[in-house]
C-alpha cells in the first residue's frame, strides 16, 4: 500500500520550508519541492521534459485524488512519495509535483519531518466547506438556468452533458462500494458550473472540487437527495432561474445536514 496511516491527533503544521517537510522523508528524503537527494541532477531532465511531466503530473494528480475520494488513502493516511510513484508506475518527479498541488488543494497537508498525509476534515472543515460552497452552488445553477433561457428555443450543449451526468448519477446509486456514485454526484454539480458559463465561476469551484469530493465520498447520500437532482435539471432545463436557485439551496443544505449528521454524530 502507498500509505501510512497517521495518527488521530489533531493536525500538525509544517513549515513551508522545513526540514524533511514532503512525501519522500524516509525514503529518499525528497521534499514536495523538489529538494532532497539527486534532486540536481533531475533539474536539467525536467526542463527539456516539461510539457511531457506537466501531462503525467495531472495524471499522478488525478489518480491520487480518486484514491482519497474513494477512501483508497483515509484520511489520516500518510502518502509516502516512492511508494505511490511504485502504484501508479511513475517516475518520482510527477508524483512529487502532485503532491504538492494537493497540498494546494487542501486534500493533503504537510507533516513536520514526515511528508505528507490526507487530510482529516473536521467538523469546522465542513461547516466551512458549506458555507462557502451554498451561494456558489446556487449562483451556479441560476446562470445555467439564464443561459437556457437565453438560448431557446436552441438548447445549449451543456444540458445533454447534465442529463448524461443526472442519468449516471441514478445508475451508479446501486454500486455497492460508492466510488462510482460519488463521482456521479460530483461530475453533476460541476456540469451545472460548466453550463453557467462563467470561467471566473468555473475556476474558484476548481479550488474547490477536491474537497468537496473527499466530503462527499465521506457521507451517505440519501434516496431523497438523489431525488432532488432530478428536480435541480428540470428547472434548470426550463430555464427557471428563481426555481433553480431555490432548489440547489435545499439541496444543499440539505447536504450539509446529512454530512454533519453522518460524520459528527449530529440529531
Amino acid at each position: 500500500m502507498a500509505y501510512v496511516t497517521g495518527s488521530s491527533a489533531g493536525r500538525e503544521r509544517a513549515r513551508p520550508g522545513g526540514p524533511g517537510g514532503g512525501p519522500g522523508h524516509g525514503s529518499g528524503g525528497e521534499r514536495p519541492d523538489g529538494a532532497g537527494s539527486g534532486g540536481g541532477r533531475e533539474d536539467g531532465a525536467e526542463r527539456a521534459g516539461a510539457p511531457e511531466r506537466t501531462s503525467l503530473s495531472a495524471r499522478a494528480r488525478d489518480a491520487i485524488r480518486q484514491r482519497i475520494a474513494d477512501r483508497t488513502y483515509p484520511q489520516g493516511a500518510r502518502l509516502v512519495e516512492r511508494e505511490v510513484a511504485e502504484e501508479l508506475r511513475m517516475s518520482r518527479v510527477p508524483v512529487r509535483e502532485a503532491l504538492r498541488a494537493l497540498v494546494g488543494e487542501g486534500l493533503l497537508e504537510l507533516l513536520p519531518h514526515s511528508g505528507v498525509r490526507v487530510r482529516r476534515l473536521d467538523r469546522a472543515d465542513v461547516e466551512h466547506l458549506y458555507e462557502v460552497w451554498e451561494p456558489l452552488a446556487v449562483q451556479a445553477s441560476r446562470l445555467a438556468a439564464r443561459r437556457v433561457a437565453r438560448s431557446a428555443p436552441v438548447e445549449p450543449p451543456g444540458v445533454t452533458a447534465l442529463r448524461a451526468s443526472l442519468d449516471r448519477a441514478e445508475q451508479a446509486a446501486s454500486d455497492p462500494e460508492g466510488a462510482r456514485e460519488v463521482a456521479a454526484h460530483t461530475a453533476f454539480h460541476e456540469d451545472i458550473v460548466a453550463l453557467s458559463g462563467n470561467p471566473m465561476l468555473a475556476r474558484t469551484m476548481e479550488r474547490l472540487g477536491g474537497q468537496l469530493r473527499l466530503l462527499f465520498g465521506m457521507r451517505e447520500e440519501p434516496e431523497h437527495m438523489r431525488a432532488q437532482h432530478a428536480v435541480m435539471f428540470r428547472y434548470i432545463a426550463q430555464g427557471d432561474e428563481e426555481s433553480a436557485a431555490a432548489s440547489t439551496l435545499l439541496h444543499v443544505r440539505d447536504s450539509r445536514t446529512v454530512a454533519l449528521r453522518s460524520l459528527f454524530d449530529d440529531a
